[in-house]
């Protein structure tokens, strides 16, 4: 989700959602039918808007509206396909979208689309409108959290009096709203308790967007606090679920399930509970209680795509076929024009036909992934193969399962580029089902090489091996694949020590060839270009390569402490336009060593 999704404040709020909620259906003289006073002060009429509905005389009736309060530059848009279009060429300062538009993307994707691509700016206002008051359609939007969600029939008292207040909410938060988008979170945070400073009127929001800008700092002692905090004054299920994660994050999932079911008690209709329960079940080894979680999640709100592909993963690691046809059938049909369409869907129902015995129906999926994503997903045709490999084998097909595994074999030969961890894991242990033995030993040291200290994964590891009957050779290449990772990393901070610093730049450069997803390696790269910059002047393209690096990092694992420190760094190595922060950032520190006790990466 994007960014603004998770920190802006929703209307209504997931904590308040209720099955039978209808948003300002009171009348206009209830909400203040006339124009409110306070609309003088906002230039309405230099806004642009777009008006997003499938009938012509309701667009016409919200264009009315908007043109009472002075607006001059109004687009319209009769289906979502045409609203993306123009998202696309302008950035709209208030866009009114109705949830239900006809064949096609639905307001709820449009809206979901827009903030992943940001095609939205901080500062924007995105209104739901709808005739919808079912269960399904109020929890979807409340999940996606447009900044306000009107229900129809709309008056125009209601309108303006809701455009007015939720546009001076955006204006106050926009600034922390723009940190966390250029992931400076560090900033985001300060810029809360300035906020906070400033006024009070707002502290307990602001203390949840604090808490969550430390978290996606990797400080989840400082969120922890900030949580406490709000704790103290009143029982807010948002800060009770913040407090779980953490004690998730740190490994006490007991606590953490046991925080989770307490706020479901209390709410049943806060869905992110749920998925962490879910998560919670599964660190505990539960995996039929996570699966059963996540199924009354989807009951609850059923149109989320990522919920419905993670239940129908569980489902399938437990081998109930059922139930994981049920959620990737689902993931389909609600996935058609969401952006949150993924292989995982067909590979998953892909899977699930092999299990049934349908080779022919798993092998026309695998097809339609590759016909479907094969441009966007750049190890779509490998991903195909290992699904089809998985096919074969669980219908008890081995011949074909041998063939793909040597097929398997070529691909990896022809491209030296290697998946991410998870995609190498599965493919490796196919491997070893069907009967190959070097490629996977290969891949998994590559696997190592990526996660030389995390070593839950290398346990993960050494269990396949294990399996494998191949459990002494495979503790080897863990240590080489370990002692490799090592060394590249520690030249290159020797390098950096002596003052060679073109030369350790060079060297960190080709480690991350070696190496693209070691995060420690990663990081020890990025701080020698700060270092270098720091030294030997700023350098714009040496900034670029810095923050791909760290965008790339951010995607593997999101949260960490280094990551925040080096952004902040690069932003005080910028040229700024704004005199600098009171509170400076620190010095770089030292690159790490391989040696070294392992960092939150």
């Amino acid at each position: 989700m994007n960014p603004l999704a998770a920190f802006s404040k929703p209307d209504p709020r997931p904590d308040d959602v209720k099955p039978n909620a209808k948003p300002d259906v009171r009348p206009a003289a209830a909400l203040g039918g006339a124009k409110p006073k306070v609309l003088e002060e906002i230039d309405w009429a230099s806004k642009h808007y777009l008006v997003v509905d499938d009938f012509v005389g309701i667009r016409q009736l919200l264009r009315e509206s908007l043109r009472s309060l002075g607006a001059r530059n109004i687009d319209q848009a009769s289906s979502g396909g045409e609203a993306m279009g123009l998202l696309n060429k302008l950035r709209y300062d208030v866009v009114l979208c109705d949830y239900n538009l006809g064949e096609g993307k639905n307001g709820q994707q449009v809206l979901e689309e827009a903030r992943m691509r940001h095609l939205l700016m901080p500062s924007s206002v995105f209104v739901m409108v709808s005739a919808e008051k079912s269960v399904e359609s109020v929890m979807g939007a409340a999940e996606h959290q447009p900044d306000a969600y009107l229900v129809k029939p709309i008056t125009e008292g209601v309108l303006l009096t809701r455009l007015n207040r939720v546009w001076r909410r955006k204006q106050m938060f926009r600034l922390i709203d723009q940190a966390f988008v250029e992931k400076d979170y560090l900033r985001a945070a300060r810029l809360c308790d300035d906020q906070i400073a400033a006024s009070r009127v707002h502290e307990i929001e602001l203390l949840r967007m604090k808490a969550r800008m430390l978290e996606r700092s990797g400080q989840p002692a400082r969120a922890r606090e900030v949580y406490e905090k709000v704790l103290a004054q009143r029982e807010y299920h948002w800060a009770r679920a913040g407090l779980g994660k953490i004690r998730m994050a740190d490994g006490d999932f007991e606590q953490a399930r046991q925080m989770f079911q307490t706020v479901i008690a209390e709410n049943r209709h806060y869905i992110d509970a749920y998925d962490q329960l879910a998560r919670a079940y599964q660190g505990l080894g539960q995996h039929e209680e996570a699966a059963a979680v996540l199924e009354r999640a989807a009951k609850l709100s059923p149109n989320s795509v990522p919920r419905q592909r993670h239940l129908g993963q569980a489902a399938l690691r437990l081998g109930n076929v059922p139930m994981a046809e049920k959620a990737f059938r689902k993931c389909l049909v609600i996935g058609e024009y969401s952006i949150r369409k993924a292989p995982d869907d067909f590979l998953g129902l892909a899977r699930v036909c092999g299990l049934k015995g349908n080779t022919k129906d798993a092998l026309q999926l695998l097809l339609l992934a590759q016909r479907e994503f094969g441009s966007e997903h750049e190890h779509m045709a490998l991903r195909a193969k290992i699904t089809e490999g998985h096919v074969y084998h669980e219908s008890g097909d081995y011949l074909n399962a041998r063939r793909v595994g040597d097929e398997l074999e070529a691909m990896l030969q022809a491209d030296p580029k290697r998946p991410g961890t998870a995609i190498c894991i599965e493919m490796a242990t196919l491997l070893f089902a069907v009967g190959v033995k070097e490629t996977p030993n290969e891949v998994l040291a590559h696997v190592i090489r990526n996660n030389h200290d995390n070593t839950l994964l290398q346990d993960e590891v050494q269990k396949i091996f294990d399996r494998a009957r191949l459990s002494d050779e495979g503790a080897l290449i863990i240590r080489t694949a370990r002692k490799e990772a090592v060394d590249l990393m520690n030249q290159g901070v020797v390098l950096w020590k002596t003052g060679k610093l073109p030369d350790a730049v060079e060297w960190m450069r080709k480690a991350r060839e070696r190496l693209p997803d070691n995060v420690r390696v990663l990081f020890n790269e990025v701080q020698i270009l700060i270092s270098h910059m720091q030294q030997r002047g700023y350098d714009p393209e040496l900034e670029l390569e810095a923050r791909e690096v760290l965008e790339h990092v951010d995607e593997l694992q999101p949260g960490q402490q280094r990551f925040a420190q080096l952004m902040e760094q690069l932003g005080a190595l910028q040229p700024q336009p704004e005199p600098a922060q009171p509170d400076a950032p620190p010095a770089a520190p030292s690159p790490e060593e391989g040696e070294a006790a392992p960092s939150n990466a």
